[in-house]
């Protein structure tokens, strides 16, 4: 489910129950700025869907750790990952037209950055401070 619409509690108990009644790993992207009106929490996620809710917000979030001991960390599902790299790599090579195929490779450089372990705390993104070495492969492959 994906929240754009800064509706402040739009993914409810039902709906991220239901989520996670239907699928093995919901998605749910409350991407929604500030915090304030971000469509759920991280910790509403993770608990509704027993930690198995794939999460990331337009808003940071603290770790979320349930009952049970898992711990996760929250993706911010903007553009800090994004713009380092791509910038550098396109000064570097005096790139004078930024293609749809950049943010692809972008994309595809980010995600080949994302380990198992990453994956298993609930991070969608390598953790914020590798962005200078993400940054730069990133920056290589543009």
């Amino acid at each position: 489910v994906l929240g754009v619409a800064a509706v402040a509690g739009a993914f409810t108990e039902k709906i991220l129950k239901a989520m996670a009644a239907f699928n093995e790993r919901p998605i749910v992207f409350a991407l929604s700025n500030p915090t304030s009106k971000a469509e759920c929490t991280a910790e509403q996620c993770y608990r509704l869907t027993e930690g198995r809710g794939i999460f990331a917000s337009g808003s940071p979030f603290s770790k979320v750790t349930l009952p049970n001991g898992q711990t996760f960390f929250p993706g911010q599902g903007n553009n800090a990952y994004v713009f380092p790299g791509v910038a550098l790599g396109v000064i570097a090579c005096g790139v004078r037209h930024i293609s749809d195929d950049i943010f692809l490779i972008t994309a595809e450089s980010i995600a080949a950055e994302v380990t198992e372990q990453n994956l298993a705390e609930g991070r969608l993104y390598p953790p914020l401070d590798s962005i200078r070495e993400v940054s730069l492969k990133i920056a290589v492959k543009v």
